[in-house]
């Protein structure tokens, strides 16, 4: 027996939903309607801003490092702060014996390797407010809250270490063949700036390509300025080869920070939620 009704409208129910959807809202009685569909979005379109593109945050307080967010960064500018001021207030003699023992030249490399290497990049060549200082600071900085602190290590030491191997044992080399003095086995070879120049193009590759490759040629011009300036040869060397071994990192610390889900240090604010009507 078929159902009656079943094709046809009730009468009065489109009244009864006219009037339901226009009726006043009972005091604490949960999902209730709000007038109807129409008059729902009018109103969520009025309180809702237009969502347009979102500003970057800026956060200069995360270009510097702390104890908690950058451990190691932290860490060693704090050692190296303390042999800047024995550099800056100690007595010259004093600090010449001192930058002796820890320079990474070929007599120290044949002997200590392991001591002087570590030894070397406890100093700053020109000062706690030379450019490498400075440099130091932001550039680690950025690095460790991107990659962590032992990535970060990492890549500093192999600039530093490979770097220093690759402009010293040509020396020791030319002075066996007869090209270069004995004195050249005591260069003064000491500082922070080939690790520095290794994390400057690491943290190239974890940039956007608007602020990459701007860093890369900044930075690139300057140490090809050097080279032609022909003051100091080998470190400028040095620098080269340390900037192309930091950019030859960047399937490591481009697959880490994936790992970590970090982001680039700009963070867009969350958008406030919409707001949604009760039904």
């Amino acid at each position: 027996m078929d159902r009656s009704g079943s094709g046809t409208e009730r009468p009065g129910a489109a009244a009864t939903d006219a009037s339901a959807t226009d009726a006043p809202l009972l005091d604490g009685v949960p999902r209730q309607r709000r007038g109807s569909f129409a008059e729902r979005e009018r109103e969520r379109e009025r309180v809702t801003p237009p969502q347009g593109p979102r500003p970057l945050a800026i956060r200069p307080w995360r270009l510097l490092p702390t104890p908690t967010g950058t451990p190691f960064t932290f860490g060693y500018a704090a050692v190296l702060v303390v042999t800047s001021l024995v550099a800056e207030y100690a007595s010259p003699s004093l600090v010449h014996a001192l930058h002796q023992a820890s320079s990474t030249d070929v007599a120290h490399l044949v002997r200590t390797p392991v001591l002087v290497l570590i030894a070397s990049a406890l100093w700053i060549a020109g000062g706690m407010f030379s450019p490498y200082a400075i440099g130091f600071l932001l550039v680690l900085t950025a690095l460790e809250r991107r990659i962590g602190g032992a990535r970060t290590a990492g890549v500093f030491l192999l600039g530093h270490v490979i770097a220093t191997l690759a402009t010293e044992v040509p020396v020791g080399l030319a002075v066996l063949a007869g090209q270069l003095p004995d004195s050249s086995l005591h260069r003064l070879d000491y500082g922070v700036s080939f690790g520095v120049a290794a994390s400057v193009g690491a943290l190239a590759g974890l940039l956007t390509p608007w602020l990459r490759w701007p860093l890369l040629i900044t930075f690139g011009a300057t140490l090809v300025a050097d080279l032609i300036a022909f003051t100091d040869p080998m470190t400028n060397w040095g620098h080269v080869m340390s900037l192309a071994i930091g950019v030859a990192a960047w399937p490591l610390v481009r697959r880490r920070r994936r790992a970590r889900g970090g982001s680039s240090g700009w963070a867009r604010p969350q958008s406030p939620p919409s707001p949604t009507t009760a039904e």
